[in-house]
């Protein structure tokens, strides 16, 4: 088999002797390779050299970048969370490539990060918040390995957090869904509210996941393995479902969903049921709201959601419930009922039974 060594430079010398000599080296400028072309040492001698020269140099920031791309913490991720963070990761190399790491432990050096955050963040708070986020991602990571000593990113504050406490489905927006958007988009809305799962883990799962009582599934952001009892509305959809293959949400053509392509169609079809301003990811919290609502511990709705105990309450408590009608109506109804118990024992006479007992 033929193997092609791309960007091999070729130097035809002559010598004293009059005879021409080929030389080969890596790259144009590059170091010379040893061995004929075409032999398991020139093979080698090409591969040795290419490595050195992709391997960053010490005691740089950018040898920790290269670290944290080969690290689980990085390759173990979801491909669109991989495609987020390289996106993030470019701006770091593009600002602090060459960055001593002996400057790491420097007091100003939070400063000098910070002051790079804030400049990003006059264009999108955002995505400043997320590039410090992963600058500190890649420096707890090598801090972790004992590369460093200090992560100066550690606890820096959030200058961005997505405040989504009025974004709730109603039943009116899933009646006016379920009315006037594509039926191929029905099940989805269904699977989202029933088990309050990711839309990332709702398009992969499989109908081997689904053996008529449960779903079970490994979330693919937290690594999580949950089990979810299936209500009969879910069941009964599920049931209704044709199977087109592997994957139980598909598109009209049943293939499999891209997340993109997903997102373009869920989009079209909000506009056209006249649902404004909530996403597909809203219906999460959507589904907490709902489990709380019918009187579900924090407990159980972690169990059926997968969600920490910590973020179901940073939920409940300051994203969903906060300012829910329908839990303050509850509250109301319950401190009546407890205000009319505690009149009628106030009425009712001290010793009322001992007295008729004597008489």
């Amino acid at each position: 088999m033929r193997i092609v060594l791309k960007g091999i430079h070729r130097v035809p010398m002559k010598l004293a002797s009059g005879e021409t000599r080929v030389y080969y080296y890596a790259w144009r400028g590059g170091p010379k390779l040893t061995g004929e072309p075409g032999t398991p040492e020139f093979t080698a001698s090409y591969n040795a050299k290419v490595a050195e020269r992709k391997q960053p140099p010490s005691g740089q920031l950018m040898s920790l970048i290269a670290m944290f791309k080969q690290s689980d913490e990085f390759k173990g991720r979801e491909p669109r969370t991989k495609a987020d963070y390289l996106k993030q990761i470019a701006k770091i190399e593009s600002e602090f490539a060459d960055f001593p790491l002996s400057a790491l432990d420097d007091k100003r050096t939070r400063g000098v990060f910070k002051a790079w955050r804030d400049r990003l963040a006059t264009k999108s708070r955002r995505q400043g918040q997320y590039a410090w986020t992963v600058l500190a991602r890649i420096l707890s990571v090598a801090k972790d390995r004992g590369l460093i000593d200090v992560n100066p990113c550690e606890k820096g504050g959030r200058i961005y957090k997505a405040d989504r406490s009025d974004r709730i489905w109603s039943a009116e927006d899933e009646a006016e869904f379920y009315k006037k958007a594509p039926k191929h988009l029905h099940l989805a809305l269904m699977l989202a509210l029933w088990t309050g799962q990711r839309q990332g883990d709702l398009l992969k799962l499989a109908w081997s996941r689904y053996d008529g009582t449960h779903i079970r599934l490994r979330q693919g952001k937290t690594k999580r393995r949950v089990t979810i009892p299936v209500g009969a509305p879910l069941k009964a959809a599920l049931k209704a479902t044709k199977k087109r293959g592997p994957i139980i949400l598909t598109t009209i053509d049943g293939t499999p969903w891209t997340e993109d392509g997903f997102r373009s169609s869920w989009r079209k079809a909000c506009i056209k049921a006249g649902v404004e301003g909530l996403t597909f990811h809203d219906l999460r919290g959507s589904a907490v709201t709902r489990l709380a609502l019918v009187g579900c511990t924090e407990a159980e709705i972690a169990a059926i959601t997968g969600l920490s105990l910590k973020d179901v309450s940073e939920i409940l408590d300051a994203h969903y419930l906060s300012r829910d009608v329908g839990l303050a109506e509850s509250a109301v109804r319950k401190l009546e009922a407890g205000t009319k118990t505690v009149k009628r024992a106030v009425k009712r006479p001290t010793g009322s039974n001992d007295d008729s007992a004597n008489s």
